[in-house]
């Protein structure tokens, strides 16, 4: 490959590293952002952040075509292409933790003003640290960190067990009285966003290590596929 081709090549896929960390940046507001306005039942933020799903749509799909023209025009190596394709995968994933603070925000402008059947606790945990883990997971993947990329999964067990958590105590309140079974089930979907949210940080951290090594892997954890609320 040519000198000036190949640095052409770089700043290019610059670029698109640059683009992955904005679009992740702004999904990562979103999760924390939606729960936020659940739990102060702030139906404003959460119409804001409904909205703004259409921002990370159109980042994705831009990301995408971007990534496609410079697999078209600028004779990637093999390398270049793990890393091309990746991006493109990694747009996707942080697109679908998009529709899960969108499904978020939908609970909470449904809840509106209503009293919650209890203090918010888990919930707020697992936002930040699903956020947390995606924020270090796009860093790994921007420096190429394999260690990074494996490791970072594991920290999805936390999580899971919040979730499970708050699946049980959820259940008892129905059990307990028929009233709460309405917010209840909306407070068990944003429970499980969060936790699809996680997941999809682990499936980000599959593509730093394909990326890094060429190996595809795939950690264990739960692939639920069923829609976000």
């Amino acid at each position: 490959m040519a000198r000036d081709t190949r640095e052409t090549l770089d700043t290019k896929i610059r670029e698109l590293n640059d683009a992955i960390i904005e679009l992740a940046s702004i999904v990562e507001q979103a999760i924390l952002g939606s729960v936020t306005a659940l739990a102060e039942r702030d139906i404003t933020s959460a119409k804001a952040i409904y909205e703004g799903d259409k921002t990370i749509n159109e980042k994705r799909f831009e990301l995408e075509r971007q990534a496609l023209i410079i697999v078209a025009t600028q004779q990637p190596m093999a390398t270049d292409l793990r890393r091309l394709s990746s991006i493109i995968d990694i747009a996707g994933e942080l697109e679908r933790i998009g529709d899960y603070a969108k499904g978020i925000a939908r609970i909470a402008m449904r809840l509106g003003d209503d009293t919650p059947l209890r203090q918010l606790v888990n919930i707020p945990k697992m936002a930040e640290m699903t956020a947390d883990m995606l924020h270090r997971a796009i860093s790994a993947f921007v420096s190429l960190d394999e260690e990074a990329g494996m490791s970072i999964p594991k920290e999805d067990d936390q999580i899971d067990i919040l979730y499970n958590l708050d699946y049980q105590e959820l259940l008892d309140l129905m059990i307990d009285d028929r009233e709460n079974i309405d917010r209840a089930t909306f407070h068990l979907w944003v429970a499980h966003n969060l936790e699809r949210a996680a997941d999809r940080v682990t499936n980000i951290c599959e593509r730093t290590v394909f990326t890094t090594s060429g190996k595809l892997i795939e950690f264990d954890h739960t692939d639920d596929e069923s829609d976000a609320f």
